[in-house]
This record gives structure tokens, sequence and C-alpha cells, in this order.
């Protein structure tokens, strides 16, 4: 396993997105996942298995997880428990986040 990796955030936006996802894998583990995130126009994520933290790079818009809904801007951490939903909305065309799963994931 690699211990360090160093990417910018202008590298992370040149990574391919695979096939259907709106996100590139910069490290993955079977417990941690670390991906660059960066929807164009609509978010549509839907809930994931392992507790998240976004750290918002670029960007503005709102946040919205269960029913709240909170602005996020560059320098923003927003946490998400396992198998909430949640989602960007009305978020710039600069919008890009480092995504961070973690932990055990957790059947739903």
């Amino acid at each position: 396993m690699t211990i360090r990796t160093r990417i910018t955030p202008a590298a992370a936006a040149a990574l391919p997105f695979p096939a259907g996802r709106a996100s590139s894998l910069v490290i993955g583990t079977p417990d941690i996942e670390v991906r660059h995130y960066a929807p164009k126009d609509v978010d549509n994520q839907t809930p994931h298995d392992q507790d998240e933290l976004y750290f918002v790079i670029s960007g503005t818009g709102t946040f919205e997880r269960g029913s709240e809904k909170v602005p996020f801007a560059p320098g923003d951490v927003l946490f998400v428990a396992a198998h909430e939903p949640h989602r960007f909305s009305g978020f710039t065309d600069d919008f890009a986040t480092w995504v961070l799963f973690y932990g055990t994931k957790k059947s739903g």
C-alpha cells in the first residue's frame, strides 16, 4: 500500500472518470477510498455503505444531507454517515471536492 500520494487538484481533474462515475480513484484500500469528485450539472449520487468526508476544493453551492441544506465553499469539510441521503445542488461549474470513504462497509 502506498503511504503517501501527492496529487494537485489540477492533476486530479485530469484523471479520467470510469464509465458511469463522476469521480476518479486516487487511493484505495478495502477500508479507505480517496476520490476526486466533480459532478457536472447534476449530482445524482445515492447513499454509500461507508462514512464520508468531503473536502471542498473549488466552487460553491448547497450541500443537502437529509432535510438539512447548508451552503458550501472552498475549504469546507462536510460529513455524511453511511446510508444517509445526500447531494450537492446549485453548484458552480468549477465545483470539485476530495471525498474520503472510510471504515468498514455497513450493509443497509
